[in-house]
């Protein structure tokens, strides 16, 4: 499923170098208050993050969310396990997508639609160094190609 995304947050551009995305899907996520401010100041961190499952349901580990400033005594641990909102069909197949070897889930960016938060989630498998090669070897042809047509016109 392809998400239509309004105001990105935080992208995980390092997952889509690193591995092989098979399957995506819009998850919600279980936030407190101070969390959400935060994430309007743009205070996430998506790296090295990825999701879990603990018993039938489905977390976010490692996600780096700062501290709101404003906020005292009632403010969030930044990297605490947080829960992601799919329903049990979408839970079973990245389950089972995930039971298989060489198979991981990871998030690949966090934004806002319709003013909730959602993050973008992607069944994935591991890039080999050669297919990572590859990927830098295109990106910078892509780069000089750009590069080349605005200079021309």
């Amino acid at each position: 499923m392809k998400s239509t995304g309004g105001k990105i947050i935080v992208e995980n551009k390092k997952a889509r170098f690193d591995y092989h995305i098979l399957d995506t899907y819009e998850a919600g996520i279980a936030l407190m208050g101070s969390e959400v401010k935060s994430l309007r100041e743009g205070g996430a961190n998506l790296k090295d993050s990825y999701v879990s499952f603990v018993g039938d349901e489905i977390f976010l580990q490692k996600a780096h969310i700062s501290p709101y400033k404003a906020s005292s005594y009632n403010n969030h641990a930044p990297e605490r396990l947080r829960k992601l909102l799919l329903n049990r069909h979408e839970i079973d197949r990245i389950y089972s997508a995930v039971s298989e070897k060489g198979m991981s889930c990871v998030p690949l960016k966090m934004y806002f639609k319709n003013g909730r938060v959602k993050v973008e989630i992607a069944v994935v498998k591991g890039k080999k160094q050669g297919d990572k090669r590859a990927a830098i070897k295109m990106r910078d042809a892509n780069r000089e190609m750009s590069r080349v047509l605005k200079q021309r016109g």
